[in-house]
């Protein structure tokens, strides 16, 4: 999947979670997910405690901040 298609993954919206960033309109935000990630927890790990989230989520989480840090355009 390309980096355009996984930021595919990511929208906000104004009513969850105040606009910040969320995965698929789930009620799970990038954030959290990043948190999850820089305390070590295993994709793995993370999948099974959110049966909603794919691999792919995990990644476009990783590509969001990616962009953002770079300085790129979001949305795509």
């Amino acid at each position: 999947m390309n980096r355009d298609d996984l930021l595919h993954r990511i929208t906000a919206r104004p009513d969850v979670f105040g606009g910040k960033p969320i995965i698929r309109d789930l009620r799970i935000s990038v954030e959290m997910v990043l948190s999850l990630l820089a305390q070590g927890e295993a994709t793995d790990a993370i999948l099974a405690d959110y049966p909603g989230l794919e691999a792919d989520d995990i990644t476009a989480c990783l590509a969001y901040a990616h962009a953002v840090v770079a300085h790129d355009r979001w949305p795509p």
